[in-house]
């Protein structure tokens, strides 16, 4: 896969209509695009149709497309998705249309891709995890993993909460360097 600037790279350059640049976003997103709209269409052909248009949509909305901090692939998805719940409300009720609610009833559990993608992330956090100082980890750990207050934290800890929230949020810049790296 590629990597998350090369992929925000070939959305500029496809916002610029590069046809080139295109058909790499193409190359590289278009598998994980079509399980998107596969898991929400359940219907391997409408799947396809819906990909075409995903890639038409993208083609002529690239501009709209922002660097924030977050993945591309979050904006691609998330045009995968829309594009296949937009599908899914345009289903004739007696031809098996299926309402947004209903999505919510359907398994959530991740499929195997998402697994693999899940326990590959899980393996980066925990490395970068043990690249922080002990103490720092486990507040970490227990403030986004165990759900515990700053105020705990810091008893804990024995520091002053203000010192709780520093180490809290250098801990997390450390953490996110580690992990765009």
């Amino acid at each position: 896969m590629t990597d998350a600037s090369a992929i925000e790279g070939l959305i500029a350059r496809t916002a610029l209509k590069d046809r080139a640049a295109f058909q790499a976003l193409y190359a590289a997103t278009s598998a994980k695009l079509f399980g998107v709209c596969l898991r929400v269409l359940k219907d391997r052909a409408e799947a396809e149709d819906a990909l075409q248009e995903v890639f038409v949509k993208i083609w002529h909305r690239a501009d709209r497309y922002r660097v924030t901090g977050h993945s591309p692939m979050t904006w691609l998805i998330t045009v995968a998705r829309n594009s296949a719940i937009d599908r899914l409300r345009k289903r004739p009720r007696e031809s098996g249309g299926v309402d947004v609610e209903d999505l919510a009833l359907s398994d959530p559990t991740p499929g195997p891709e998402a697994q693999a993608v899940a326990s590959g992330e899980a393996a980066r956090i925990a490395g970068c995890l043990d690249e922080l100082e002990q103490d720092r980890a486990a507040a970490v750990r227990g403030a986004y993993l165990e759900g515990e207050t700053y105020a705990d934290l810091a008893r804990r800890f024995d520091v002053p909460i203000n010192t709780m929230r520093t180490w809290l949020r250098r801990s997390l810049m450390k953490l996110k360097e580690c992990l765009t790296a």
